[in-house]
């Protein structure tokens, strides 16, 4: 299999993995940071390679996926990291891509429970719009508040994500990456001011 993957795809399965996940982990660590994994997207190919980037990072056979309407994605994260196709309630991994109903997909993904918050689900969504709005976060590896500013596909989520009303610790990691690698994470337990102002 090894073989394979390294005629038709550039990325190292084991090697470049690891500096992702370093970068994937240096952005929950320090909620709204931005990192870039640019050079490791350029190694796969194809329409799905950012996706295909992080799930080769982050899925494995003990894990279940799900591709919003995609087939194609969908086979071939099962093909690569073996990790189970499962539905979307019950999927470990959600992989959202532009035409997806973001609203509709937090609203069913699991949130784990209050003895295991962290059997929840992690929602990996394309984030190609530019930034036209101002967020405010605050919470766990945040000193303080941070403002930044977000697109329209990130303050949906947030604001959709924030209707779910999670008793705490429970909720749904977010994390947003756009097709040039630009890379950062909103993990469950950090929020967004409500009276944040939109640019």
């Amino acid at each position: 299999m090894t073989s394979i993957l390294t005629k038709k795809y550039d990325f190292d399965t084991v090697f470049d993995s690891q500096k992702v996940f370093r970068l994937v982990l240096e952005a929950m660590s320090n909620p709204s940071k931005i990192v870039n994994i640019k050079e490791y997207i350029d190694k796969l190919h194809g329409n799905n390679a950012v996706f295909l980037t992080i799930a080769m990072t982050l899925l494995d056979n003990e894990v279940h996926f799900y591709a919003c309407a995609d087939d194609t994605l969908s086979d071939e994260i099962g093909s690569l990291t073996f990790a189970k196709k499962e539905q979307l309630e019950n999927a470990d991994f959600v992989f959202v891509g532009k035409s997806a109903n973001i609203n509709q997909i937090i609203e069913n993904v699991k949130c784990g429970t209050l003895a295991d918050p962290h059997k929840s689900a992690t929602i990996i969504i394309l984030n190609d719009s530019e930034p036209d709005c101002r967020a405010t976060f605050y919470g766990p590896g945040i000193d303080g508040q941070i403002e930044m500013d977000v697109s329209r596909t990130v303050k949906d989520s947030l604001e959709f994500r924030h209707a779910q009303n999670y008793e705490y610790p429970q909720g749904i990691d977010l994390i947003f990456v756009s097709s040039e690698g630009e890379l950062f994470t909103i993990p469950r337990l950090v929020k967004q001011r409500e009276d944040a102002d939109e640019s």
